[in-house]
């Protein structure tokens, strides 16, 4: 369990967030007020994960006692993370009042259970406010909301959206109509659209005291007639229970299971395509969808270390389904909306991916099925395919030159300009193409396919990468070669999957020396700087409008899911299981902020090494929680 004082309950960079499986979301800040504009109770998936629609945003909760006089909820004395659940205390008048919230798996149904754990009888009054609009706009007019009343509630439907709000036990429901204007910090100082309209239809009063909790249940369609709260409340526990129980038979230690527990949250449903589910992975939250780069790398840790193999195979297989032309998809989107196939290294991060899903579960017979799809992305690779990609003939490694995108992980762009555009043979595309043609050539061997042409290749990709890539006077390796300007010598850290993939690239006292320099340089306690501090370019801090934020976004500041590489490097080359225990330790006490209980997207270049970004994102959990699984002594 994870307890704040209520002097940190104050700070509103402390949020919290629940999840439904389905790409919905409940979130706030612990202190209360709705800060972004992705925050709210209910945050649903119309067409899982994506189509979110922000419905139920606020409750405007008090307590009236018998002076008749009304105390709001605000600021709680205590906020508690019990599993995946948030608990707030409130004490005031002599009472402590516990809201707990949590989301139904499955459903896009939010649940708010407030109990008086001490005090006398008192009245809860609560108005809820509602904003039926896409997760990232706000709404700036008025609408005319449809309402009807409910028993226990109401049924408020707005631009093609309804919801159903009820309490349990039944209230006093009073039909008073209000719309109050609200502003979002957060986005204000991202310097976005920070105002917006929220209508209520009324008010509840509801009796409460000790030993009967009172429940406002928001979802997209009616409750079950037999649904109870403690029912629901169970089903929640035991969700966390079997999350904990899928690790295995061990004694993990706090932060394996609060890693277990973060991971729970992006594995998700899709919908759509001929199958009438699949299964994929959440980017982070609150604004990621699923993105194919960010899910190849998650994926051993959010699925394999975790103990889920058999989602593992259906995620795999959701993205393999929608490969084109040998490419994988980097990014899903609402329907309507082309999915995007902009990226260099998703398609070779799923060789990887298809590694380590063999290695954990043995299930050659799908690595198999698959091989014919994967001997197609070779192809199309060695060929050509989108955003001319392809095999340079010369030293058989891969190139991309189209200008005007970034199409490695580091692809931050405003409008026409590419901060990173990296146009060439950058160092990790030449280490993960190398490793996708030594693995091809590992897998065919076992079907008599032509194993001959994948080594042969996979060879003079290594030659060439060991002749081309050393930067001998800073003792590591080029960041990018062949580029537009020439050969690249920033220090930046993808050359660590040149060093510690499945099949290093580089090996040896070059190894050695680069990682190194790595260390020296660009590691931090949470993460690994995206450029070095020497550099005239370098950028350490995070914020303002949103060409500012994308002009640090990778020329310096810390991405903690870099750790993963890393620490598959230093053991390759160091083989000292302890450093993983040491490099996992300041994420005990980042667990107490921004997210909370989870993993941040990224943080500053420098002390404090502020969070910023997605307050919870999917591949800083998953190689983390990989690496706790893999190298952790018990």
């Amino acid at each position: 369990m994870i307890r704040l004082d209520g002097e940190e309950c104050r700070d509103l960079s402390r949020e919290w967030l629940v999840t439904n499986g389905l790409g919905g979301y409940a979130s706030g800040t612990v202190a209360g007020p709705n800060t972004r504009r992705y925050h709210g109770l209910l945050m649903a998936a119309l067409r899982p994960p994506v189509r979110r629609v922000l419905l139920l945003a606020e409750l405007h909760a008090s307590i009236v006692g018998a002076d008749a006089a009304g105390h709001p909820l605000t600021v709680p004395s205590e906020m508690r993370l019990d599993g995946t659940l948030p608990a707030f205390r409130w004490a005031m008048e002599g009472r402590v009042l516990e809201r707990r919230i949590w989301m139904e798996q499955g459903r896009n149904r939010t649940v708010i259970s407030y109990r008086m754990l001490t005090g006398t009888p008192a009245t809860l009054r609560v108005k809820p406010f509602f904003a039926h609009r896409p997760a990232e706009l706000h709404r700036t007019e008025r609408g005319a909301p449809d309402v009807h009343r409910l028993a226990h509630g109401w049924q408020v439907s707005l631009d093609g959206t309804t919801t159903q709000l009820e309490a349990r036990p039944a209230g006093a429901v009073s039909d008073v109509v209000a719309w109050i204007h609200v502003e979002h910090e957060a986005e204000r100082e991202r310097v976005l659209d920070d105002e917006e309209e929220l209508f209520s239809p009324g008010v509840l009063e509801l009796a409460i005291q000790p030993g009967s909790p009172v429940t406002i249940i928001a979802g997209t369609d009616p409750l079950p007639d037999q649904w109870s709260t403690a029912d629901s409340l169970l089903a929640a526990r035991r969700f966390e229970h079997d999350t904990i129980t899928a690790l295995g038979d061990r004694d993990h230690d706090a932060m394996t299971r609060q890693l277990a527990l973060a991971a729970s949250q992006f594995r998700v449903i899709r919908e759509g395509g001929e199958q009438i589910e699949q299964r994929t992975i959440i980017a982070g939250y609150p604004w990621f969808a699923d993105w194919g780069r960010d899910t190849m790398i998650a994926l051993r840790g959010l699925t394999l270390a975790a103990g889920y193999p058999d989602q593992a195979r259906q995620i795999l297989q959701t993205f393999i389904d929608d490969l084109d032309q040998g490419m994988l998809p980097n990014a899903f989107h609402d329907p309507g909306e082309a999915t995007e196939y902009n990226t260099i290294d998703a398609t070779l991060w799923l060789f990887q991916a298809l590694h380590h899903y063999l290695e954990v579960t043995g299930d050659w017979d799908f690595v198999k099925d698959e091989l014919s799809a994967l001997e197609e992305v070779v192809r199309w690779h060695v060929n050509g395919t989108r955003f001319d990609i392809h095999m340079d003939l010369e030293d058989g490694l891969l190139t991309a030159t189209a200008p005007g995108y970034g199409l490695t992980w580091m692809d931050a762009r405003d409008q026409d300009w590419v901060v990173t555009p990296r146009h060439g043979k950058p160092v990790e595309i030449a280490a993960l193409w190398y490793n996708a043609l030594r693995l091809m050539s590992d897998w065919t061997s076992r079907t008599n396919g032509p194993v001959a042409r994948f080594a042969m290749m996979a060879e003079r990709a290594r030659r060439s990468a060991n002749a081309r890539y050393w930067f001998d006077s800073g003792g590591y390796l080029y960041d990018v070669i062949d580029g537009p300007e020439g050969d690249d010598a920033s220090l930046r850290p993808n050359q660590l999957m040149a060093l510690g993939l499945t099949y290093s690239l580089v090996d040896g006292e070059r190894a050695r020396r680069s990682l190194d320099r790595v260390t020296e340089k660009l590691l931090t306690p949470f993460g690994l700087r995206t450029l070095s501090p020497d550099d005239p370019r370098y950028l350490h801090r995070f914020g303002g409008d949103h060409r500012s934020r994308d002009a640090a976004y990778q020329m310096g500041i810390v991405w903690p899911w870099l750790l993963g590489p890393y620490l598959d490097a230093h053991q390759r080359i160091h083989g000292d299981p302890t450093v993983v225990a040491r490099v996992l330790a300041p994420f005990e006490a980042h667990f107490r902020d921004a997210g909370v209980g989870s993993i941040s997207e990224i943080f500053e270049a420098e002390p404090p090494y502020r969070p910023a970004g997605a307050i919870a994102q999917a591949w800083s959990v998953g190689e983390l929680l990989w690496h706790a699984r893999r190298y952790t002594p018990r």
